[in-house]
């Protein structure tokens, strides 16, 4: 078979969730698959962090816009390759392509209630983006794929889609992430203190950042210890806004924001922190659930959407409406030793479950059986 595989923007310096599960995936494929050949064609960028092999061949599309990128500069390579397959990987596919498809639907928030308008404009443009593309190519997809039985679910109920056309693949995690990978040369360019909590916020509503830091301040509050707590990937004014709004200007001593953090310099952080707060809204997956529990950092984490999925029964759930219970668990892990204890060894054995190898495998599979049904 050739395989065209959409993955836009994995070269790009400041990856997200949809970039790193594209790229992982990819280098997975290209390990076990010595028989198919791959064509991924990506968007130029500074971080070539995926080399050619024999099978396996970068294909650069350059395009002002991801929009123009898509229906336009792609599905014109993809006509003069004429692959078997084109699988897109990031929620939305061209409009106009002959070749059978594949589209991985990480979820369908953009089709949901909003949480609230403080998007920013790129997240914006994205939104009503997807809204228009993704309901006109579904009947094109001989498969969607997504990554948690929640979210398959929650796709196949609100679209109205026949059970044999979307599976779920669960994600996986890089194996960096491990429990020796603490160093305090990289922890100390983020925060000073070497005992801290960590947050993985942005400006997307889901990640709940108002509500961690509420919660944050009745931890203070109460807590004899009174860690401090890093944020990455929100800017101070950001930050300012919500405490100023929630009225908890004090606690700003007591954070650290550098900014977006390298993937690179996560499993340090995750390793020196004495827990990982994830308490969001609304999750396809959540990858860095994963991160931390394999660096054997205990997390607080969301009681809704596929979060407790992929955390686990015996993972700290908390209802993330509620600022006292999340503040709550977050004092009960750092006066109960026993259950500190309890949560590391949980996560390290809960995280054996997940690869990016098992994902690669599944879709291959998936390859496979539309390559036999169309041909």
């Amino acid at each position: 078979m050739k395989i065209a595989i959409e993955a836009q923007r994995i070269f790009r310096t400041n990856k997200h969730g949809m970039d790193f599960v594209a790229l992982e995936t990819i280098r997975e494929l290209q390990k076990i698959d010595k028989v198919n050949e791959y064509f991924i064609f990506v968007s130029p960028g500074a971080d070539h962090c995926l080399s050619e092999s024999e099978k396996l061949h970068i294909i650069e599309l350059k395009c002002p816009t991801y929009p123009l990128w898509e229906q336009i500069a792609l599905p014109y390579a993809i006509s003069k390759l004429e692959p078997d397959i084109l699988h897109c990987t990031s929620n939305t596919a061209p409009l106009i392509c002959a070749t059978p498809l594949i589209l991985t639907l990480h979820d369908i928030i953009f089709l949901e209630q909003r949480q609230s308008a403080s998007k920013s404009w790129y997240q914006e443009m994205g939104w009503y983006y997807r809204r228009i593309v993704v309901p006109r190519i579904l009947s094109k997809c001989k498969r969607i794929i997504t990554v948690s039985n929640f979210e398959c679910n929650r796709i196949r109920t609100t679209l109205q889609l026949p059970v044999e056309q979307i599976a779920a693949v669960y994600n996986g995690y890089s194996s960096c992430f491990s429990p020796d990978k603490k160093d305090l040369s990289i922890t100390k360019k983020y925060i000073q203190s070497e005992d801290y909590l960590f947050f993985l916020g942005n400006t997307d509503p889901k990640k709940n950042t108002s509500r961690v830091l509420k919660s944050y301040s009745i931890y203070l509050q109460q807590s004899t210890k009174k860690r401090p707590l890093l944020i990455a990937d929100l800017k101070e004014e950001i930050i300012d806004g919500i405490l100023e709004k929630e009225e908890i200007e004090s606690i700003k001593p007591y954070l650290s924001f550098p900014g977006y953090i390298p993937n690179q310099h996560l499993p340090a952080l995750y390793n020196g922190a004495f827990a990982f707060l994830y308490p969001s809204l609304r999750e396809s997956f959540g990858i860095p659930m994963l991160e931390a529990m394999a660096c054997g950092t205990p997390i607080i984490a969301g009681n809704t959407s596929a979060m407790p999925e992929i955390a686990g029964e015996g993972a700290l759930l908390v209802n993330p409406f509620n600022t006292e219970e999340i503040a709550e668990k977050l004092l009960l892990l750092e006066q109960n030793e026993t259950l500190y204890k309890k949560q590391v060894d949980y996560g390290l054995e809960r995280v054996k479950l997940f690869s990016w190898r098992s994902a690669a495998k599944a879709l291959l599979n998936i390859y496979e059986k539309v390559s036999s049904e169309t041909a």
